[in-house]
């Protein structure tokens, strides 16, 4: 697990400087840099899980679950806010970065519940791993 973490954490880390290219060039550059800094920072939060998980006792289905979880949200998180960025969307849950911006109610609906969804998921995620500390 340990590895994989490492692995996934790194690719999101290379995904968020990659992002930070496209600032210009997407639709609403705030919520792009927004984009560019989650997968930056939650890149480094899964190569410091990896770090952690050795000194994480759960068992093997529990543990999975959390990793899941918590790499769903990870990944979620970078991409509802790059789809945010491209559309101008997220004006319900990120008003402040989303400015004047506006999308259409499918987009709105699609950011939102992602952003809706990784926020379940972290959270739990993040207490089964306490959970097992």
């Amino acid at each position: 697990m340990q590895t994989t973490l490492f692995a996934l954490g790194l690719v999101l880390f290379l995904l968020g400087l990659l992002t930070g290219f496209a600032i210009p060039a997407l639709k609403n550059p705030r919520m792009a840099l927004a984009s560019h800094l989650e997968a930056v920072l939650n890149g480094m939060f899964l190569v410091v899980l990896g770090l952690l998980w050795p000194h994480i006792h759960l068992p093997d289905a529990l543990g999975v679950t959390a990793v899941a979880l918590i790499v769903y949200a990870a990944y979620a998180n970078w991409v509802a806010s790059l789809l945010a960025a491209a559309w101008g969307a997220g004006r319900k849950l990120a008003p402040i970065a989303t400015g004047d911006h506006r999308a259409s109610a499918v987009k709105e609906r699609i950011v939102s519940f992602l952003l809706v969804s990784l926020s379940v998921a972290i959270v739990a995620g993040i207490g089964i791993v306490i959970a097992g500390l």
